[in-house]
């Protein structure tokens, strides 16, 4: 069947005229932008194909065996430690040695396991101080028991050897402003502390003059040297200082301490002219009778601090010996007293000047006759500032501080509180730092109005600490919500304008409420270098005020009065209309006015001409009327 059908097309063809051509099938259109982007593609699949041929074939990237299984990890497993009855956990020791492993240097700023081997040098240090003049004065070292004070004497000398080769090598200097850190070489370090005077000293300190027990026996003298390591005991208590919250108490200790070192050191003494001058062998030496060290120390107190009823020197050496105590008395006890009235002042002087500022104000209200109910708020918000901030004010202290320690300690303070606020979300991390440094702090007394309905907003507030509440209601008084620490309120005001800046609501502190305030102006001076950030802000009061049902920003809508309420308000005048004016409102109408009588002024003499030519050309047509 399908023979037939072929033979009578070939015969279809053939009886064609030889002029007629047969018509070709229109080809694809092609769009050339689609053509260059499949090339783009393709161009781009062979660059990634080619990529990760180069990685497959590099012997450094890759290893023709295959990836070692992963191992799981260990649990970690719990250590406990039995005492008695009962168990408690306890860390594992290798994280334990970690841990009290030293690192290659110290800082001896904030390193506590420094401070703390600071005060075991330090009590080794005392140890020397208080009983080498005790051991070589008293006959209290005797053979029976001085292996034991060998023993203590040992093991002072291993804390200062070690201080000297392990501990001391390792702190960290400054030089240059660069704080010198050595990882994995302590050569600069070890180099540095060679290099200063208190090297010297720590090497004298230790410089074993013990060998000479064996040719003078064990004499404590010998043992002098020790007292040469003060620079360490300096170091800790300005160290101990710099960490504890009330320093002043070790300075009145440790003043304490100097004063009775002294007196230790004139009871020594006293006994030891004793002994030059025999045991009881005159009424001003030491009798032999009772506690010798009690006895000695007591007259060392009596001496030193003048306090007099003793018996009088007789001998030439007794009375310049009393001499010279009186002469020290009066200079070293004097200078102690003088260092501890300073000490106690300088713990006092935060007080004293709160004191004086009540004073003053209390004065001045005095002086002007201010009401006793204004005189107690004012009392009560000076007692409430200062137990709760010690401090009149904070800005003071802060301002004291470079700018970037200042920035450092507003963000830990202020930072969280203020990210919080929904309207600086999304803003420039640096213009909220800017910020931090401009909030001030506010106190309010209970029952005081923090802000008043009608009132025109400038601020935002940040509660700190504390309580406000919000009032409503037909009379004021209606409590419609509570605020409390970590609320803001009041952000719309410093972004709004015209009537959208209006209070809407009492806000009265609860009781003590502190407070930050950020103002307007303040917030348009850091805005100045944050164009992006003030866009943002202004989408951002838009949608809020939106959301709070305020109008939008623009001066207020004034309600019609009198028989102007009874017509509708005056539609705005076209835009059409005002351009045909060609100026706007009341000038150019009065000038569209002046153009139409000028107009009226010219037509009317040329009706007037007009006029007269008829009258004119009826008189000609009609003769008779003459």
């Amino acid at each position: 069947k399908t023979t037939p059908v072929y033979k009578i097309r070939q015969v279809d063809q053939e009886s064609l005229s030889p002029g007629f051509s047969k018509p070709t099938r229109p080809g694809p259109q092609t769009n050339e932008y689609a053509d260059a982007q499949l090339q783009e593609l393709v161009k781009k699949l062979r660059e990634r194909a080619n990529v990760y041929k180069e990685k497959l074939n590099d012997p450094v990237i890759s290893s023709p065996e295959a990836s070692p299984p992963t191992c799981k990890l260990k649990p970690e497993e719990d250590h406990y430690c039995d005492m008695l009855c009962c168990k408690f956990k306890k860390p594992p020791l290798k994280k334990y040695m970690e841990y009290m492993k030293l690192p290659d240097t110290i800082d001896s700023y904030t390193d506590r396991r420094y401070v703390a081997w600071l005060m075991l040098v330090t009590i080794a240090y005392n140890w020397n101080c208080w009983f080498i003049p005790l051991r070589y004065v008293f006959p209290y070292q005797t053979p029976s028991n001085t292996i034991y004070w060998f023993a203590i004497d040992v093991m002072c000398d291993i804390c200062y050897l070690c201080d000297l080769v392990v501990f001391q090598p390792r702190v960290r200097f400054i030089k240059g402003g660069d704080i010198i850190v050595s990882i994995g070489n302590r050569a600069e370090t070890e180099k540095f502390y060679r290099s200063t005077v208190k090297f010297r000293l720590d090497v004298l300190s230790v410089f074993p003059f013990d060998i000479l027990y064996f040719f003078f026996g064990f004499n404590p003298a010998l043992r002098a040297n020790r007292m040469l390591k003060h620079n360490t005991f300096f170091e800790f208590n300005d160290r101990l200082e710099a960490i504890m919250e009330k320093a002043y108490i070790y300075r009145v200790i440790r003043t304490t301490g100097y004063l009775l070192f002294i007196l230790h050191i004139n009871a020594c003494l006293y006994y030891w002219a004793s002994d030059y001058e025999g045991i009881g062998s005159t009424r001003w030496v030491y009798d032999g009778e009772g506690n010798m060290y009690l006895r000695c120390y007591y007259w060392a107190v009596r001496s030193l601090i003048t306090i007099g009823g003793l018996a009088e020197p007789q001998t030439l050496f007794e009375i310049i010996f009393q001499l010279l105590n009186y002469f020290m008395g009066v200079f070293v006890f004097s200078s102690l007293i003088g260092q501890m009235r300073d000490v106690i002042g300088a713990a006092t002087a935060g007080q004293n000047y709160f004191r004086s500022c009540v004073d003053n104000t209390v004065s001045y209200m005095n002086t002007y006759s201010i009401p006793k109910l204004v005189q107690n708020r004012v009392r009560t918000w000076y007692e409430y500032t200062w137990d709760s901030q010690g401090m009149l004010d904070e800005s003071e202290l802060l301002e004291q501080m470079p700018t970037k320690m200042h920035l450092a300690v507003a963000i830990d303070v202020n930072f969280a509180i203020v990210n919080k606020v929904d309207l600086f979300k999304g803003c420039d991390t640096q213009m909220i730092y800017d910020m931090l440094l401009r909030l001030k702090s506010i106190v309010y007394l209970p029952g005081d109005f923090v802000c008043k309905k009608g009132e025109i907003g400038r601020e935002m507030y940040i509660i700190k600490q504390g309580e406000v509440q919000v009032l409503g209601g037909p009379d004021g008084t209606k409590v419609l919500v509570t605020l409390r620490a970590g609320a803001v309120f009041g952000e719309i005001s410093l972004l709004a304008a015209g009537g959208g800046n209006r209070r809407t609501a009492n806000v009265v502190a609860h009781g003590f409420a502190n407070l930050f305030i950020l103002d307007k102006k303040t917030l348009n001076e850091i805005l100045v270098n944050y164009p992006d950030s003030e866009k943002l802000l202004m989408k951002k009061a838009k949608v809020l005020l939106k959301q709070k049902g305020k109008p939008p920003p623009g001066p207020p809508v004034q309600e019609p009065r009198g028989l102007a309420s009874l017509f509708g308000q005056k539609r705005e005048t076209p835009k059409l209309f005002k351009a045909m004016l060609g100026g706007k409102g009341k000038e150019g109408l009065a000038k569209l006015l002046q153009l139409k009588k000028q107009q009226e002024t010219q037509v009317k003499p040329q009706k007037r001409k007009e006029n007269k030519s008829k009258e004119k050309s009826k008189q000609t047509k009609n003769p008779l009327r003459k």
